[in-house]
Order: structure tokens, then sequence, then C-alpha cells
């Protein structure tokens, strides 16, 4: 079984515990002048404690970076002083995170936030408000009250923060059926390429450049292996990532002896792992379609789902990739064709 290496430049789980600040006192505090010792309270307001907030950043493709910040405290707020000055604010810190990032509650496992967009803010942890200076408490009655309120405290815990990758193709397959090829052929992404199981350890994303200066992003997702579901091989942390993805493309080698097994293996494991993956929209690609003839492609594509879409390729030659690109953006744009 494949074991994160403490050095991986890709990190998808991370868990961190955030303390947000503690609101500052109110001000007792009563005004003294040379002619007036009795001038009546002047107390000002504690200021509010530090928010943690979540912020999208697209320039962010994993959560390595907060592996060295797994403490996040934020500044309390200042006491209110006299002459009805409010204290100052704690300054807010902001976690910036990639797209596709959910916030997790380690103690309730409830789901705190989750950063779809570049720029989009979440308020992960509230500060604790101010407390209110003596000022605020003056009436008719009672002109010179001798309490103000304390600062509320902030929000700490423990949080998950898990990235799920965004993309809008999933290259789903065992090891070594050429997902890795294929991306790097019909996109600039440079994923490692070699000839034994788990090659692809992490997510690669990459860019399709189609017609009329459009374009679709693919990622290149690690192989899943039968029991996957149940958190062999790479497990749950490789299926988590393909929930974000709009359309799966099932990559499945030309010199696989099962064809149809291997689709009914893969799908049964997306179905293990989350039943709603099924709703996804389904491509089947066989790779390495260079080694056949016209009777063997005919032969393999009467073994295959017939009421999922199927193409022939090869990444070697390039022979199918036109009307593989074309099939993908038909079905991502199918609602409009």
């Amino acid at each position: 079984m494949y074991n994160l290496s403490e050095k991986s430049n890709f990190v998808d789980q991370i868990k961190v515990f955030c303390k947000s600040g503690h609101g500052g006192a109110g001000s007792k505090h009563f005004m003294r002048t040379k002619f007036n010792p009795m001038a009546g309270p002047d107390g000002g307001d504690g200021g509010r404690g530090a928010h943690i907030i979540m912020r999208g950043n697209k320039n962010l493709w994993t959560l390595l970076h907060l592996r060295y910040h797994k403490n996040i405290l934020a500044e309390n707020g200042e006491s209110g002083s006299g002459n009805n000055s409010s204290g100052r604010s704690g300054k807010d810190i902001y976690i910036e995170v990639p797209l596709g990032t959910i916030a997790f509650d380690e103690a309730t496992g409830e789901k705190q936030a989750e950063i779809l967009e570049d720029g989009q803010e979440i308020i992960l942890m509230r500060g604790g408000r101010g407390g209110l200076g003596n000022a605020r408490f003056a009436t008719p009655t009672n002109q010179a009250p001798e309490h103000a309120q304390p600062g509320e405290p902030g929000e700490e815990g423990f949080v998950i923060l898990e990235l799920k990758v965004l993309a809008d193709v999933g290259l789903v397959g065992f090891p070594n059926a050429g997902k890795s090829t294929l991306l790097s052929v019909i996109t600039a992404a440079k994923p490692k390429i070699a000839d034994y199981a788990f090659t692809t350890l992490n997510p690669q994303l990459g860019m399709v450049s189609y017609r009329n200066s459009t374009s679709f992003c693919v990622a290149d997702l690690p192989g899943i292996i039968e029991g996957a579901a149940e958190g062999r091989g790479l497990g749950h942390r490789f299926l988590r990532h393909i929930e974000r993805n709009s359309i799966l493309l099932f990559v499945i080698p030309a010199d696989s002896k099962h064809h149809r097994e291997e689709f009914d293996i893969l799908l049964n494991e997306l179905k293990e792992y989350n039943e709603d993956m099924l709703q996804k929209d389904f491509v089947i690609g066989i790779s390495k379609a260079d080694m056949l003839d016209e009777e063997l492609r005919a032969a393999i594509a009467d073994e295959l789902p017939h009421e999922i879409p199927h193409v022939f390729f090869s990444s070697v030659t390039q022979q199918g990739l036109p009307e593989l690109k074309d099939l993908l953006w038909k079905v991502l744009h199918q609602a409009t064709v």
C-alpha cells in the first residue's frame, strides 16, 4: 500500500487548530475635569476579536502551505478606554485555500465552509464581540453606572481542511491504463509517466484547448484498484477527488483481457464509495487503440454498455484524439447542444 510521503508537494487534507480573538472589555471610566470632577461616565466599548476567514485562491492547488501553520491564533480586541474611546478590533486572519476546499469541524464532522470561487470569503470562526463601556448604561435614573461589559470569548477548535479537485473531466481507470500519457498529450501538463502501478500518486490538472479559443479542465487521478471504496490502495484519498468532476472518462486499455469487467469493477468502486456518483455523465475511452484492427474494435465495442458513449484513441499516434475532445465537449455542454 502506498504511504503518503511527508515530503509530498501535494497535500489534500490537513488538520489545523483555530482560535478566533476574544472581544475587548468595555471601559468603566468617569470623566474628571478641573471644573467638573463628576462629569459623568465616558467608558468606551471594547473592540471585536479577530475573525478567522477562509478565502479562495485560484493560484493554489494544494494545502501544503498550511503544513507549518497548524495553530492559527487570531488577535484579541483591545479594551475600551476613557473619553468614549473604543478599543481597536483584532486584525482578521485569512486562510488562503485552493478552490474546492471544504472545512469540517473535527468534533462533530459538520461541514463549516466550502470554497468554490476565487476570492470567495467565509468566516470559519467568529471573533468575540467587544463589551460595552459604562457610558452605554447611563440613564436619567442611573447617571453614574459602575459597570461595563467584559468582551465575549472567541471560538476555538480543530478544523479538518479537505481539498476536492475541481475539474470538468476526471480520468478514471486502473493503474497503467494510460491516463497520464493522455493528459500529457492533450494538455500542457507534464505528469510523471512510467510503466508501474501508481505512477500518479497525486491529482494532475491540465487545460485542453478546444475550438474557437475555448477550453476545459481535465484531472488525471490516481488509479483505482478493486477495494478502493474500502480504503485499499489510495482508497478514499483518490475517490473524494472525483466527486467534483462533471464527467468521468473511464480509460480502459485495449490490451485488457476483459474490457467490460474492468468497467464494471470501476463503476462498482464509485457506487460503493458514493452512490450519487452514478448520476454523473460517463464516457468510455479505449486507450492504446493503435494496436487494434477493425475486427477487434468491433468486438470490444460490442462488450461495452451501449448506453454510454465510447471512443477509441491512441496517445502515442494521436489517433482518435480529436474525436475524444469532440465527445467530451459535447457531453459537457449537452444541456445546451
